[in-house]
């Protein structure tokens, strides 16, 4: 039995992913559990956002690095991470932002 992916994203996440890229490169992901937008992983160019001690790498969407903070780490590592996009505005700072959706964080638990 092989074991299931930490993180992974909805063919509509993909898609969007590959625009991004296209637009702006390298991209990386980070799941804060911030105040602000806490459900929302954003995306920035890769490099953008400086990785610390405490975030974790989870794994990979589109080719992409995606890093959760510890402490949401913490309180998620039990379930899959599955990144969706919905319409709607993101976080300010996500490069999603201008295409008029933002991605979103589901999640299921293992099994």
């Amino acid at each position: 039995m092989s074991e299931q992916k930490k993180v992974i994203a909805t063919e509509a996440a993909l898609q969007l992913i590959e625009k991004l890229k296209a637009k702006y490169g390298p991209l990386m992901f980070h799941q804060s559990g911030g105040c602000c937008d806490g459900s929302s992983p954003m995306c920035y160019p890769q490099g953008d956002l400086i990785i610390g001690d405490s975030d974790v790498l989870l794994g990979e969407i589109g080719g992409c690095p995606f890093y959760i903070a510890a402490a949401q780490y913490e309180y998620w590592k039990h379930t899959q991470l599955i990144i969706d996009v919905v319409p709607g505005r993101g976080g300010m700072f996500s490069l999603e932002g201008p295409e008029g959706v933002r991605f979103l964080t589901r999640s299921k638990v293992f099994e």
